[in-house]
């Protein structure tokens, strides 16, 4: 008996098949009508337990032998508010396995749900899975990993399925370096052809990614995409999750399949031990497809939209001054602080927020933050004035905190019970000087709690830069079944502690920065308004990242640092501030030192961005010169609209003087072109082939310069 399973929306169609005698699998997901069947032979749930393992012995994520044993017993379809539906299907381990043949479990085994919510419009939907250890049984089971999301990949309507017929898409992240894109085809990714073909079996390897320690981006996003070299029928994913996480890509006799999982055993010590009757849930992920590239990425970006935390900040996005990059870098006072608002405000910034260092006496605050009392000695008329300075000129005030992280050396650290932070084996875990808050105790969550409510009573502070810049190892064993599990539970306590903030002040504004992009994760972007992409400080290093960050973010989260300097020329003031104008608009920089053209540019910049916001909050993000553009000396994002196209091109110093952009999308179109920042700067020769959906582009300077163009339809 089989039975078809078919959810959707006018946009998307996905079909799961249930066969007697077999775990249940995707048989379609993609764009409905252009979708070719999934082969079978990848199970859509893959569970490892500590008493089943794998089926051959592997590394992978997949081949659970336990996940060849469920089999299907219900499912149920139900609207959820906003139009979005809800597929929940229900499996059953059958009892024939090795761990019940060796009476090690009794009982009807393990039951888990799939859980598939699709949104009201777009192609995507997000993934998460239930595992419960039967009520009736006589022991534990240990779960070692559980995907929320596995399937074959058949991309396009020709439905190839190999790995020879996919390019792969990943970023590494690091501190300075975030969103470095490599883009190769699958096979000289690390999936090598091993001739499996020929004895129609599936490989032991795969292909691996998966974070490291408390940051979640730390060593690589936690997404990514793959397409079809020959039709560029696209897939991209999330795994939406601030702490562990992996996905693989692996050769199966059928095909190739990706799994999509948090925190596993073998990455990050994470085991989940169920008693009978109790369960363990995954963390979501989300998967977007599309005909190319593009049209994946917008799911994913309208998926996001749809998904995110409602608040005054997606709609407004005011334009933030920052006093660290570049500037103050930690070191604030009233007499320095004055000038700069003064430059912020003549900007035409909205947010001005003070950076590090506000709550110490002097430089050497490294191993005493955690008590967050302001410095009387940098305010000797209180640090209150700082910010009715700010509120005098028009803008809203905010104020940098490292929340979760209390330094030895703090009123805190002696104060706080032990248990209120992280532990390794009763050990008090210590990196860096610091120790790291557990906001599963509620001392710990009343302490941040209590410091939050104080500076936004005492102080009117309406926005938090929230940074994170340690990596505490792999978590803590503290009433938990392991270090990885209690660092998931941590996970989802922080962000429950964002919400609560945001519950009791809804006008406060949350910006999330860990080191830069250390987390820039969606499980913490779903719920804070906009997310630092870097603390790079070179401006010719920044524009790839700038470029980039929409792939992982939306374009109206990615906020960009831009810092102009007296020592630059107007064109390198226009690069930098170019790298803000398109995304979340984030100034910072000695304003007060530039000279009149340079603030002149500086306002056209923020005038600019005010104007399209609109528009960005709106807008699909694309790379006409691909996503891989750290080493290239034309780096170029587009954001694309309904009949707008906004453009950034960045030249690099010394780069050809001409370049060629594709822009598909526009073939055949007649265009109204104008360069709309910097608008007074020298001209570049713009020429449009609608035939050839090609702009040509002669740059006049071999300097480092930037341009931002409009293309309208006519």
């Amino acid at each position: 008996m089989t039975t078809r399973i078919e959810i959707g929306n006018p946009d998307f169609e996905v079909v799961i098949l249930a066969e007697t005698d077999a775990a249940p699998r995707l048989l379609r997901a993609g764009p409905r009508g252009r979708t070719a069947d999934i082969p079978a032979g990848q199970p859509l749930i893959e569970i490892v337990t500590g008493d089943s393992g794998h089926a051959p012995s592997t590394t992978r994520i997949t081949y659970g032998e336990l996940s060849g044993r469920l089999r299907y017993v219900s499912h149920e379809a139900r609207e959820l508010g906003g139009g979005w539906t809800e597929l929940s299907m229900s499996t059953r381990e059958a009892v024939d396995g090795p761990a019940q043949r060796f009476g090690l479990v009794a009982g009807i085994g393990i039951e888990a749900v799939l859980r598939l919510t699709i949104p009201p419009r777009g192609c995507a939907l997000r993934s998460s899975v239930t595992v419960t250890h039967a009520a009736d049984a006589s022991d534990t089971r240990t779960l070692k990993s559980v995907a929320s999301l596995a399937l074959h990949l058949s991309l396009g309507p020709s439905g190839a399925v190999t790995p020879d017929a996919f390019t792969l898409a990943t970023a590494r992240n690091d501190w300075m370096g975030e969103s470095r894109w490599s883009v190769a085809p699958l096979r000289s990714s690390g999936l090598e052809d091993l001739g499996l073909r020929f004895r129609n079996i599936g490989s032991r390897g795969h292909v691996a990614f998966a974070s490291a320690g408390t940051w979640s981006t730390g060593t690589h996003l936690a997404s990514g995409a793959i397409w079809n070299t020959a039709d560029g029928s696209a897939a991209t994913w999330q795994i939406e999750h601030n702490g562990g996480w992996r996905f693989d890509l692996a050769e199966n006799a059928e095909g190739t399949s990706l799994a999509l999982s948090g925190p596993t055993d073998d990455d990050h010590h994470w085991i989940a031990v169920l008693a009978p009757g109790e369960s363990f849930t995954t963390v979501p992920v989300s998967i977007a497809f599309g005909t190319d590239l593009d049209a994946a990425v917008a799911a994913m970006t309208g998926l996001r939209r749809l998904s995110r935390r409602p608040h005054p900040d997606n709609d407004e996005l005011p334009v933030v001054y920052n006093d660290y990059m570049n500037t103050l870098m930690g070191d604030p006072t009233t007499e320095k602080l004055i000038p700069l608002i003064d430059a912020a405000a003549d900007a035409g910034a909205e947010y001005f927020v003070m950076d590090a260092g506000w709550y110490s006496d002097d430089d050497d605050w490294w191993a005493t933050v955690g008590d967050w009392i302001p410095s009387t000695v940098r305010f000797p008329g209180g640090m209150g004035a700082v910010f009715d300075r700010i509120r005098d000129r028009g803008m809203r005030p905010g104020i940098w905190l490292e929340p979760e992280l209390v330094g030895i050396d703090s009123e805190a650290a002696r104060t706080l019970p032990p248990e209120a932070f992280f532990q390794s084996r009763s050990q008090l875990t210590i990196e860096s000087e610091r120790l790291h808050l557990d906001l599963r105790h509620p001392a710990a969550r009343k302490h941040l709690d209590d410091v939050v409510d104080r500076l936004v009573a005492e102080f009117g502070i309406a926005y938090f830069k929230l940074d994170y810049n340690v990596n505490m190892s792999l978590g803590t064993d503290h009433d938990a079944d392991s270090v990885g599990a209690g660092l998931l539970a941590y996970n989802r306590a922080h962000v429950d502690w964002l919400a609560g903030i945001l519950d009791r002040h809804p006008e406060v504004t949350l910006e999330n920065c860990g080191s830069g992009a250390m987390r820039a994760d969606w499980a913490l972007l779903s719920v804070t308004q906009l997310q630092s992409t870097s603390d790079q400080q070179e401006a010719e290093y920044y524009s790839a990242i700038a470029a980039s960050a929409p792939f992982s973010m939306l374009p109206e989260q990615a906020a960009n640092w831009a810092y102009p300097a007296a020592d630059m020329t107007l064109e390198k003031t226009a690069f930098t501030l170019a790298t803000g104008v398109l995304g979340r608009f984030c100034l910072s920089g000695f304003l007060d030192r530039l000279d009149a053209r340079q603030s002149e540019l500086t306002a056209e910049a923020v005038r600019v961005h005010k104007e399209l916001r609109p528009f960005i909050r709106t807008a699909t993000p694309s790379w006409p010169l691909g996503l891989d553009q750290r080493e290239e000396p034309w780096q170029a994002l587009a954001f694309r609209g309904d009949t707008e196209t906004l453009l950034t091109l960045w030249r690099q110093e010394g780069a050809p003087s001409t370049v060629r952009i594709p822009l598909p999308a526009l073939a055949g179109a007649e265009l109204d072109i104008e360069t709309i920042f910097p608008v007074t700067a020298p001209g570049w020769e713009l020429t449009w082939s609608a035939a050839d959906a090609v702009l040509d582009v002669v740059a006049t300077d071999p300097a480092l310069a930037a341009r931002v163009v409009r293309f309208i339809v006519r």
